[in-house]
C-alpha cells in the first residue's frame, strides 16, 4: 500500500537560522585567524536584541558585535519596520573560556589520539532517489526556499512583498516498492509586507508563488522529478493567512533548534547534537559529516540503494566505540550488514584528527552551511576574506566547502567489495 512521507525547510530569515549563522559566522572569524580554536557558541535572537554565549579557546580576537551584524545584515533584516535590525539590535556578549577539564580529554601530544570533543552517536544517510543522494521530500522543501531567497535578493521587482523568514514543506507519496510517485502536498509560508485588503493579500501571494516560484523550482529539476508533480497537489500557502510580524519578533530563535532541516528531514536517524557553533573536535558535528560522506560513497558506489551510518564515541577517546552500517534490506553485495560494516572500518579511519584532516574541517567554511542544509549540497572552492577585530590584520584563505559531499572514495569502495 502507498504511505506518505514528509519533510520541512526553513529559510536563511527564520529566527533559529539566523542563530545557527551567526554562530557559525563567530567560528569561522576564530578558525580563519587561529585553526586550533575550539568553539562552541550559541546564540540567541528575539526582538531587537542578540545575545551570544558560549565557551572558545582561541589566539584570536574577534569582533563579535561587527560578525553578529553583518550577518543579519546579509540574511536580509535591515528595516526597523522587521523589529529586528542589523544596525540598531543590541548584542550583548556572554563568551567565556572552554573548561580545561573539556580542554585535557581533547588535546593529546599526539594529534592522531585527539580525543572525542564529546561521547555520543552520529548518524549519516544516503538514498539514491534523487542525484544528490538526499532524501527527496528534504531537498525540494530546501529548494523552494533558496529560490524564493534568491527572488527577494536579487529579483525583488518579480515578488517585492517577500521579507526575510519563511517555511516549507512537502508530502511525497511512495509506493510499496519506497519509490516516490508524485508529491501530494506542498505548504510555504512566507512572511510579507502589510497588504491593505488581506484576501488580496492571501490571492495574490498563493498566485504568486504557484506561477511564478514553482514552476523555476521545476525547471531545475530533472525530468524523472518534474513527473512528480502533477495538477493534483495540495497547495497550503500562507495556510494562517497573515504573516506581516515574523522573524525574531514572531519568534525567539536559537543555535541548533533545527537539527532535522540541517540533516535529513526525518529519514534516517538522527543522534540528537546540533552542529553550528561548534569546532570539528566536536564529534557531534565533524562525525556527522563523516558519517554522511561514508553513506554517500556507498551508495554511488553500489554497495546498497540506502544506507544508513551510526558512529558512536567517548568523550577523550579517539577510536570509535562503534561503528555500524545499515543498508536498510537494499544491500546490491553479498554480505551482511556487520560484514559490510567492518570493511567500512578498513577504508575510513573515524578518529577526530583523520576526520579534520580528510575533510579538511580545520578551515573557515562553516556559515555556508548554516541555512538550507549541511548536507546533500555542491561541493565548491571559495576565497574568502576575514578581518580581525581591530581592522588592520586580514586574512584571505582558499577553502573547500562542503568537502564531505565529495564522491572521492567511490572507486576504494569498489574495490573492497569487488564491484
Amino acid at each position: 500500500m502507498s504511505y506518505l512521507f514528509t519533510s520541512e525547510s526553513v529559510s536563511e530569515g527564520h529566527p533559529d537560522k539566523i542563530a545557527d549563522q551567526i554562530s557559525d559566522g563567530l567560528l569561522d572569524h576564530f578558525i580563519a585567524f587561529d585553526p586550533q580554536s575550539k568553539v562552541a557558541c550559541e546564540t540567541l535572537v528575539t526582538t531587537g536584541q542578540v545575545v551570544l554565549a558560549g565557551e572558545v579557546k582561541s589566539k584570536a580576537y574577534i569582533d563579535l558585535q561587527k560578525v553578529a551584524r553583518e550577518t543579519i545584515k546579509e540574511i536580509g533584516y535591515t528595516k526597523s519596520e522587521y523589529m529586528f535590525d542589523a544596525n540598531s539590535c543590541g548584542i550583548l556578549s556572554a563568551i567565556h573560556e572552554q573548561s580545561p577539564d573539556i580542554n585535557q580529554g581533547v588535546e593529546r601530544t599526539s594529534d592522531e589520539e585527539q580525543g572525542a570533543g564529546d561521547q555520543g552517536m552520529m548518524f549519516g544517510y544516503a538514498t539514491n532517489e534523487t542525484d544528490n543522494y538526499m532524501p527527496l521530500a528534504l531537498d525540494l522543501s530546501h529548494r523552494l526556499l533558496k529560490e524564493l531567497a534568491h527572488i527577494r535578493k536579487n529579483e525583488n521587482e518579480l515578488l517585492p512583498y517577500l521579507r526575510p523568514d519563511a517555511k516549507s514543506q512537502v508530502t511525497i507519496e511512495y509506493d510499496d516498492n519506497n519509490k516516490p510517485v508524485r508529491i501530494d502536498t506542498i505548504v510555504i509560508s512566507t512572511q510579507h509586507d502589510d497588504f491593505a485588503n488581506e484576501q488580496a493579500m492571501q490571492d495574490k501571494i498563493k498566485n504568486d508563488l504557484i506561477n511564478i516560484l514553482i514552476p523555476r523550482v521545476k525547471a531545475e529539476l530533472p525530468a524523472h522529478i518534474r513527473d512528480l508533480f502533477d495538477e493534483n497537489i495540495t497547495y497550503h500557502i500562507n495556510p494562517t493567512g497573515k504573516f506581516v510580524i515574523g522573524g525574531p519578533h514572531g519568534d525567539t530563535g536559537l543555535t541548533g533548534r533545527k537539527i532535522i532541516v540541517d540533516t535529513y528531514g526525518g529519514k534516517g536517524a538522527h543522534g540528537g547534537g546540533a552542529f553550528s557553533g561548534k569546532d570539528p573536535s566536536k564529534v557531534d558535528r565533524s562525525a556527522a559529516y563523516a558519517a554522511r560522506h561514508i553513506a554517500k560513497n556507498l551508495v554511488a558506489a553500489g554497495v546498497a540503494n540506502e544506507v544508513l551510518v551510526q558512529v558512536s564515541y567517548a568523550i577523550g577517546v579517539a577510536a570509535p566505540v562503534s561503528l555500524l552500517v545499515d543498508t536498510k534490506g537494499t544491500s546490491k553485495v553479498n554480505l551482511t550488514d556487520g560484514e559490510i560494516s567492518k570493511i567500512v572500518s578498513s577504508i575510513f579511519d573515524m578518529r577526530p584528527f583523520a576526520i579534520e584532516k580528510r575533510l579538511k574541517l580545520r578551515n573557515p567554511i562553516y556559515q555556508e552551511t548554516a541555512s538550507y542544509g549541511h548536507l546533500g549540497r555542491q561541493p565548491k572552492t571559495v576565497t574568502k576574506r576575514f578581518e580581525s577585530a581591530n581592522g588592520i590584520d586580514v586574512v584571505e584563505v582558499e577553502v573547500e566547502l562542503f568537502t564531505w559531499e565529495k564522491l572521492d572514495f567511490v572507486d576504494e569502495v569498489k574495490s573492497a567489495f569487488n564491484i
